[in-house]
């Protein structure tokens, strides 16, 4: 366990003038560090220096900050030599020079003097502290402040010397991190670190997007080529010539195969030799006379161009010669990227990799290589099997899901148990637009691609509906018109001529045979609330859509009370409420009543809800009997619209968190609720924000935007798995939070829920407290009945 390093007044000065160093007394001034928002400390190389290490750090660093915000601050003390000392982007708080002595020690009094400075994390490579090892060990012996070590080398088999360092580092650390469960065995069992001590966070990846690949090969000149690659700085350990002698054959069965190597040649490497190495590389290629089919990028590539050339590719090679390499970041970023991926067996392959997601070769072993290589190649299918498996594999390990990793650690070693607080990533329409075609939002996505063969449902264009006019609403952009038409009409497709909706529609946009087998009746009642929905912007939109939606809602009301599904009810009551007709008030009532009656049958001491169980959808039932109660102010309605939010609220709110009910097994009256059950929607966290956006802008009790923002955060890693349900890079949200994973596909009922919540969560953040008699469009009918305005007077 961590052992704190407590020093006598006196003591650390006079280690400090036995080391030949005085005490700057400015650094240790209040004046120098004025203690302020809590820092943790980041010892690292960094960009742009040119090593793995320097990159890692950039982007978990950067993955902390756009995930998070008001926590800690992220510093960092940048480690250079004496001939490596680049120009930084942002300077760095500190520089430890590696290479001279002085520097770790002035580097251990400066961190010591800023008492901002909580925790201390070193990324650890044991080149990088190898020039002055003794000034290493007084350094980490030196700071007071916690130290966690992140190992990016385990070595097996550890000589005496090397087990020694190790333990001294592990008895010096309050923890430390490894990147594999290989590296965290190979600790326990031959360094004898404590299991409890070491914990696994694996190498971060980019979340990427695969639009648009035929104009980037098009750009990138690799059009007709099927593509081979290898990337990261070049060395005599990435034996790159394995792949050169296995060209010729691959090629005699695919001429058009290209093997891309990515990189230049690494700093280090070039210092030693020069570009002997790549020259020797060159040599085959002249040699094999395969110049047609192999390229050098010799570069440091910026991480989006390396993305796309990794999207672009067929087969990723791997064909280390380190059997004892514990990491590699090249080998996560291929997998993550969905690449098929041929590897030799490091450790690191052999965690990840299984005949699922790619194939083993042996060490230097150009001819298992090739006969890999022209297997995937000449089998697209696999290829595409592979590339999904490897997308699931590797979801987790994510940038923002390390991160959350990492900052759940820091705060648990700084013993910091305040709440979480999450940054809400920016509007990002991108998925919602790809997903829509002329006719509406196609149903599902097969990952982030949509796939127009699931055809269209009312469900989607009417949640799709309501979120382009919300998005209107928050930017006031006429652009949004084109979506707001765009879904209008899918609703108008599917009215019949009975008043009633249709809700599948199939590629062909002919409706099938699956509307006959199902009841429709919440299809219709979503309808409902999205023309509301629309008409409530009479003021706003053009006189054109307000009077298609109108209509569309007047030819669905007159055999629209026939509906007794418990969920089209409550959704009916909220398109009521958003079209505010006095007419319509009547039929408003007839549903409100009809929850009222189903709440007292079913009510009792310890169960306060319409039925017998809580399945889906549960918030609306609450919402709607609020909004029933606005139109009328009938406290009826506000009373049981309180009790049974508040109860729905006690079932799925624990310990700061939501785990709303699952599609697996439902809450039934008088019976234990397993919470351990997995399986929760995007749609009923979006509902349950919803909800509580109505309660908080009529009530104004503060716990409700306490859940709402839990709710919110749901979605960017607050659950089960802390792991992120919303893709940032497409814009897209996850289908799912299952037992062990999250479903990558990303259709639109998860994407518009997530869209919803996403606007809903900025208006929550937005709201003033109200006057008494003031009402915001999130709370309010827009325009008030003379019918019930003398009664809507009373304070709420």
């Amino acid at each position: 366990m961590y052992r704190s390093v407590e020093h006598a007044p006196n003591e650390l000065s006079n280690l400090l003038s036995l080391w030949g160093i005085q005490k700057n007394k400015s650094l240790s001034s209040q004046n120098e560090f004025p203690l302020d928002q809590p820092e943790v400390l980041f010892i690292t190389s960094l960009p742009p220096r040119e090593c793995g290490i320097a990159s890692y750090s950039q982007d978990l660093l950067r993955a902390i900050d756009d995930h998070f915000e008001n926590g800690f601050k992220s510093v960092v003390c940048a480690l250079e030599t004496d001939l490596e000392q680049p120009a930084y982007t942002k300077k760095p708080l500190l520089i430890l020079n590696t290479d001279q002595f002085d520097s770790y020690l002035q580097a251990a009094q400066q961190i010591n003097d800023n008492k901002n400075i909580r925790l201390v994390v070193i990324q650890h490579e044991f080149g990088f502290f190898a020039a002055q090892e003794e000034g290493f060990r007084q350094f980490i012996q030196t700071i007071e402040a916690p130290i966690i070590f992140v190992f990016h080398t385990v070595l097996p088999k550890p000589s005496k010397e090397l087990t020694e360092k190790v333990q001294h580092m592990s008895q010096r650390a309050a923890s430390l991190i490894v990147m594999t469960t290989n590296a965290r065995n190979i600790l326990v069992e031959e360094y004898d670190v404590p299991i409890d001590h070491v914990l696994v966070i694996p190498h971060g990846t980019h979340l990427v997007s695969h639009a648009n690949l035929t104009e980037k090969k098009q750009r990138l000149q690799l059009n007709d080529r099927q593509i081979l690659s290898t990337f990261g700085l070049i060395s005599s350990q990435k034996n790159i010539e394995t792949t050169l002698y296995a060209i010729p054959e691959i090629a005699k069965k695919h001429p058009s195969v290209l093997f891309l190597i990515l990189g230049k040649t690494h700093p280090v490497i070039i210092k030693q030799e020069g570009e002997k190495y790549r020259h020797s590389l060159e040599k085959i290629v002249d040699e094999l006379h395969i110049g047609a089919h192999v390229r050098f990028v010799n570069e440091y590539l910026p991480i989006a161009d390396l993305l796309e050339y990794l999207q672009l590719t067929d087969v990723y090679l791997f064909t280390s010669n380190d059997p004892n390499q514990a990491v590699s970041g090249t080998f996560s970023y291929a997998l993550s990227s969905g690449c098929p991926v041929i590897s030799t067996p490091i450790p690191h392959a052999k965690e990840l990799l299984n005949e699922t997601n790619g194939v083993f070769i042996d060490f230097e072993n150009h001819a298992q290589l090739a006969q890999a290589a022209i297997a995937l190649l000449d089998d697209k299918e696999r290829r595409a099997s592979i590339s999904s498996a490897s997308l699931q594999k590797m979801a987790s390990t994510a940038w923002a899901n390390s991160a959350i990793a990492h900052v759940v650690h820091f705060r648990e070693i700084m013993k910091d148990d305040s709440p979480l607080q999450y940054r809400i990533p920016a509007l990002n329409l991108k998925h919602v637009r790809q997903m829509t075609t002329p006719i509406g939002i196609i149903q599902f996505a097969k990952i982030s691609t949509p796939d127009l063969s699931t055809g269209y449902t009312l469900d989607d264009n009417a949640r799709a509906l309501i979120a382009a006019c919300q998005c209107y609403e928050r930017s006031n952009n006429p652009n949004e018109f084109g979506a707001i038409k765009t879904y209008l009409e899918f609703l108008e497709r599917c009215l019949q001529p009975n008043g009633m909706f249709l809700n599948y529609v199939n590629s062909d946009l002919e409706f099938t045979s699956q509307n006959n087998h199902e009841n429709l009746d919440d299809s219709s009642g979503r309808a409902v609330w999205a023309l509301g929905y629309v008409v409530s912007l009479r003021s706003t939109i053009p006189d054109s859509l307000y009077e298609r939606a109108n209509t569309l809602l007047e030819k669905a009301l007159p055999k629209i009370d026939r509906i007794y599904s418990t969920r089209a009810m409550a959704f009916i009551i909220k398109g009521l409420f958003y079209q505010n007709k006095p007419e319509n008030m009547s039929t408003l009532q007839i549903f409100a009543n009809r929850l009222v009656q189903m709440f007292k049958h079913e009510r009792s001491d310890d169960w306060v809800w319409f039925e017998n169980y809580i399945t889906y959808g549960n918030s609306s039932l609450a919402e709607a009997m609020l909004c029933a109660y606005q139109c009328t102010h009938d406290v009826q309605y506000k009373h049981i619209a309180l009790e049974s939010f508040d109860f729905l609220l006690s079932k799925i709110f624990r310990n700061g968190q939501i785990k709303v009910i699952s599609n697996k097994g439902w809450l039934f009256k008088g019976e234990d609720y397993n919470h351990a059950l997995c399986g929760e929607q995007p749609i009923d966290v979006a509902y349950t924000l919803l909800a509580l956006e109505k309660f908080y802008s009529v009530f104004q009790n503060p716990e409700y935007k306490t859940k709402a923002i839990e709710s919110f955060n749901w979605f960017l890693g607050a659950n089960d798995l802390r792991q992120i349900i919303y893709n940032a890079s497409t814009g897209g949200c996850y289908d799912g939070l299952e037992e062990h994973n999250v479903n990558l596909n990303q259709g639109a009922e998860s994407t518009i829920s997530y869209l919803l919540a996403r606007l809903s969560i900025e208006r929550i953040h937005a709201l003033e407290t109200p006057s008494k008699n003031k009402r915001t469009r999130s709370n309010a009918n827009p325009m008030l009945t003379k019918v019930f305005a003398s009664q809507l007077q009373e304070s709420v």
